[in-house]
């Protein structure tokens, strides 16, 4: 059983086990439960339900792991040839390390 759930204005595949990444959750602290319920769509072996625009009564259960997780660093660089401008920026993006526990639909 799988659904596709929409945390922070991203869409994730969320199976029971798994990890996420998903954007910076500011309110999260370590081992709390959080419950996400924009589920779009739900798969449960085989019979799937695709919500307009949700499925009733579906949720997400999830547990943090850890609430505040940098990504890798991305270089950002801007030159313009022959002119002698070169600019180099560094960028970290910030997650939240989510397993989830259960899916209920």
């Amino acid at each position: 059983m799988y659904a596709i759930v929409e945390i922070n204005g991203q869409q994730f595949k969320a199976e029971a086990g798994k990890k996420l990444f998903v954007h910076h959750i500011v309110d999260a602290e370590a081992n709390a439960t959080v419950e996400f319920e924009r589920v779009l769509l739900v798969d449960n072996e085989g019979s799937i339900t695709v919500g307009a625009p949700t499925v009733e009564g579906a949720k997400v259960v999830c547990e943090v792991v850890s609430p505040l997780v940098k990504g890798d660093k991305v270089l950002v660089f801007h030159k313009k040839r022959r002119k002698g401008y070169r600019k180099l920026n560094g960028h970290r993006q910030q997650f939240t390390e989510l397993t989830i526990k259960e899916v209920i639909a």
